[in-house]
């Protein structure tokens, strides 16, 4: 008789993505929780996926991503931030900015290690920790601006901290990391054996002339920092599931080791699509703050005569809205209340703390047609 099987992640149930957007499926509400667009990629971009279907790329790529596509990259951050990288040995092209992750923090968590992250966290991050042996610690971000608790950092790294996981642009709350904040970041770490996992899957959307700063940028952290990016968010097609994880030769073998025991490669078609449009369409990324402020402007703007707070959305496709002077309701409840009795689904904070603040805030994603926003708009107005 088999035992029963023993759970390595006890305390996680379904993401609360997944659970939102069923239920936004089940009751027909707008789905403004998920974060991804309602419209489809560059049809240049298809188009060039569509070609090499049917021209004999559907076999493994190399492990590391294909040549032409890590070169694009090399380019892109040449060009757009003057930062030099090998193509060779200091880029990795994944299945997703997920898995890049995962592969981050199994290459240097080992049982006992500590790892730091900022709370509201990206859910992904605490599992990967926790499958490694390692603990993760929260240090909650401060309200209003959920800007980061110095002095907390301080106090938590110790020799057991292995990583610190940042996220800029933050999901889910919008803020962003500033020039300031990353020295501050290597004056901290400067005298610790610690490393940096740095969440930049929304690099590009930003917001009122911010520019994003990347740790890869910084001369105290480059060198002992993971990057990481989308893909999925850059070109509207995160169904894709294809991100890139810049570091260090060193930090990439082993980041690598990892990454060829779990998803070992990633789909070839769209890896030579990416590099052709990468090559043929510079601007398309340069465009994008542009391209989502406007959406943000619009929605802002749509939605200011309810009795939803607006809380400052710096970067990223989410806006954060406060609804105490709607409900009492704690946010997950608040937020089943929102899709089934009111037509749109949102994301609750909750979910991305240990310890959740007693605040009313809740997500709206707005990487949304105009059309989708104005019908959103016109029942949020109505609550």
């Amino acid at each position: 008789m088999v035992n029963a099987l023993q759970s390595k992640l006890p305390d996680v149930g379904t993401t609360i993505f997944t659970v939102m957007s069923k239920m936004a499926q089940d009751y027909g509400a707008i789905n403004l929780s998920q974060g991804f667009p309602d419209f489809e990629p560059d049809p240049a971009l298809l188009a060039r996926v569509n070609h090499h279907l049917g021209g004999g790329k559907n076999q493994y790529p190399p492990m590391t991503g294909i040549p032409v596509l890590r070169e694009a990259i090399a380019t892109k951050l040449q060009t757009q931030s003057q930062v030099s990288v090998n193509a060779e040995t200091d880029i990795t092209v994944t299945s997703g900015a997920t898995e890049a992750i995962f592969c981050a923090i199994h290459c240097c968590v080992h049982s006992g290690d500590e790892v730091i992250v900022f709370d509201p966290a990206y859910d992904s991050y605490e599992p990967a920790v926790a499958l490694a042996g390692g603990n993760t610690i929260h240090i909650p971000l401060g309200l209003p601006d959920y800007g980061i608790d110095w002095a907390a950092l301080e106090q938590a790294i110790n020799k057991r901290t292995k990583l610190i996981i940042i996220n800029s642009p933050h999901n889910p709350t919008g803020s962003i990391l500033r020039a300031d904040d990353l020295d501050r970041l290597a004056a901290l770490i400067k005298n610790h054996d610690c490393l940096v996992l740095s969440d930049e899957v929304y690099e590009h959307i930003i917001f009122d002339d911010e520019t994003h700063q990347s740790v890869l940028s910084h001369p105290g952290l480059s060198q002992r920092s993971f990057a990481v990016f989308s893909f999925g968010k850059t070109y509207h097609a995160t169904g894709w599931k294809i991100g890139y994880c810049v570091a260090p030769a060193a930090l990439s073998a082993e980041f690598r080791k990892v990454h060829q025991f779990n998803a070992f490669t990633t789909v070839t078609p769209m890896q030579w699509a990416l590099a052709d449009f990468m090559a043929s369409h510079p601007q398309n990324y340069t465009d994008l703050p542009q391209f989502y402020q406007q959406k943000r402007d619009l929605f802002r703007e749509l939605i200011m005569p309810s009795r939803f707070k607006l809380l400052r959305s710096a970067g990223t496709y989410f806006q954060l809205a406060d609804y105490s002077a709607i409900s009492d309701l704690p946010d997950q409840e608040f937020a089943s209340w929102m899709t089934q009795k009111k037509g749109i689904a949102v994301i609750p904070l909750s979910p991305f703390y240990q310890q959740a603040p007693d605040t009313r805030i809740v997500r709206f994603c707005f990487a949304k047609q105009d059309v989708t926003l104005r019908e959103a708009a016109q029942l949020i107005c109505q609550i």
